[in-house]
């Protein structure tokens, strides 16, 4: 079966654009042009990916993804008219995976999108089942737990703390934690504290004290040792 990608962008020219490129690459795609059908689409079709843009009518893209992200991990790609980091970090914070600033290249959002249906199928660690006091990785299933309790993440979410974990006491820069998600663009290395924040808030008891993903200053990040 063709994956299915959801794309949410009031630009009818973008929109189409994309559609022919991902169509022309074997993927089955349906195109709205505000927030409320998104959010309709989305619960309709169950997309394997959504490419959401943030200046929706209606409801914005920002609350879309919100939504969403009460609901599933599927991926999303957000897309920004403007240059802001500010926008990126916000949009990386409140659930998206990935995201692109108009104007960009439609092959290479195409190929995002290929990382991100990879990465949400992909197994990155050589133990089915990684288990840091606490905290059980079952990277088979792509399952989180925390003293049983199941742990809602995002697909890059899930990647960077099963790579961390993976290797527990080794220190990754930001571009090391890029290279293993295959996604070593330019300017990615800032986004990836985004999402460890995002993780933090998730695994660990106290966020601002981190027991399990460990800040090493001016290197990057590692998990706890086991021992």
């Amino acid at each position: 079966m063709p994956k299915k990608i959801l794309i949410a962008d009031d630009e009818n020219k973008i929109a189409e654009i994309l559609k022919a490129y991902l169509e022309r690459e074997g993927f089955k795609v349906s195109v709205t042009y505000n927030g409320k059908e998104a959010l309709a689409k989305f619960r309709e079709e169950n997309p394997d990916l959504i490419i959401l843009d943030l200046m929706l009518p209606e409801i914005s893209g920002w609350d879309v993804c919100r939504e969403i992200r009460k609901e599933s991990r599927v991926p999303i790609i957000m897309l920004t008219a403007r240059d802001e980091l500010t926008d990126k970090l916000i949009g990386l914070e409140i659930g998206a995976d990935d995201y692109m600033t108009k104007p960009f290249e439609a092959k290479e959002l195409v190929a995002r999108a290929k990382v991100q249906l990879r990465r949400s199928e992909h197994t990155p660690a050589s133990e089915p089942v990684l288990v840091i006091d606490r905290l059980e990785i079952d990277t088979e299933r792509r399952l989180v737990k925390m003293d049983g309790e199941n742990i809602d993440l995002t697909a890059t979410e899930f990647d960077i703390l099963a790579n961390l974990a993976a290797s527990p006491g080794r220190v990754f820069s930001r571009m090391q934690i890029l290279d293993k998600l295959g996604e070593a663009y330019e300017g990615y290395e800032r986004t990836i504290d985004s999402h460890i924040k995002n993780l933090r808030k998730k695994i660990e008891p106290d966020p601002e004290a981190p027991a399990y993903i460990l800040t090493v200053h001016g290197v990057g990040y590692k998990m706890k040792d086991k021992g």
